[in-house]
């Protein structure tokens, strides 16, 4: 028995990276999982991927700050098999620069793509599950970066901190209907970007980390993992750190 057999959940910016880690996980703890990414070719190409492990999934290209469209990921989920139970708000850009720098657009444009995609994709799924009467979990992708900020993403670390307060006031409202959202930060975590980055740069980061190295894409997965599960059914409006002691 896996801890999500039966479940039914939906993950954006699944394509690539975390996302993909994750809808990974549930796979293998039972999940039918929908993926869903901007990037159709991408999308495709994780579908196929883990299909071929022997995974119950689909994919449906959406873009998280259209209303309709996200609305269509949720459908789709139902249409395709007869509930939502897990949603996870990971879709997510940066349009890095220092505050004197940073353009309106590259501000609005981070804010939408994280706070308004969180925001649309909480409220439809907790609809669906409301509807259903058979409660749900609801997970945002928040960063380390929302609790400490970093210089140069004005615009990521106000979006992140926000997710906080969205899951908080979420979860107070969806918690007579069974529904619990809860959020994750991730800290310093292996990605395509920081294997790109100088040896000296990338040693003085681990060297803040009290565990002693970086993240693993899994490691957030298996945070996402437990708070999908049975296993977090009395937790509600709580953020799990995965940083490895970092900024704590």
């Amino acid at each position: 028995m896996g801890l999500l057999d039966g479940r039914n959940a939906i993950i954006t910016g699944s394509a690539r990276g975390l996302g993909l880690a994750m809808a990974e996980r549930f796979g293998e703890e039972g999940a039918r999982v929908v993926l869903s990414d901007i990037d159709a070719d991408a999308l495709e190409e994780a579908r196929s991927k883990l299909a071929a492990r022997g995974f119950e999934v689909t994919a449906l290209a959406a873009d998280v700050t259209d209303e309709a469209s996200v609305a269509a990921l949720v459908g789709h989920c139902a249409d395709t098999w007869g509930a939502v139970d897990v949603m996870v708000n990971n879709a997510g850009i940066t349009r890095d620069n220092v505050l004197r720098k940073m353009t309106t657009a590259d501000f609005m444009q981070v804010i939408q793509v994280h706070m308004l995609g969180a925001w649309l994709g909480t409220k439809l799924a907790s609809l669906r599950m409301r509807e259903q009467g058979t409660g749900g979990s609801v997970i945002n992708i928040s960063s380390m970066s929302g609790k400490v900020g970093n210089p140069g993403q004005t615009n990521y670390s106000a979006a992140k901190a926000g997710l906080i307060g969205l899951t908080k006031a979420a979860a107070k409202e969806g918690a007579r209907y069974g529904i619990r959202v809860n959020a994750i930060q991730p800290g310093f975590i292996r990605t395509a970007m920081t294997d790109a980055m100088p040896q000296d740069v990338l040693s003085a980061r681990v060297a803040e980390i009290p565990l002693g190295r970086m993240g693993e894409p899994r490691d957030v997965a298996n945070a996402a993992l437990f708070l999908a599960s049975d296993l977090a059914s009395y937790l509600t409006g709580i953020t799990i750190e995965v940083s490895g002691g970092r900024n704590m």
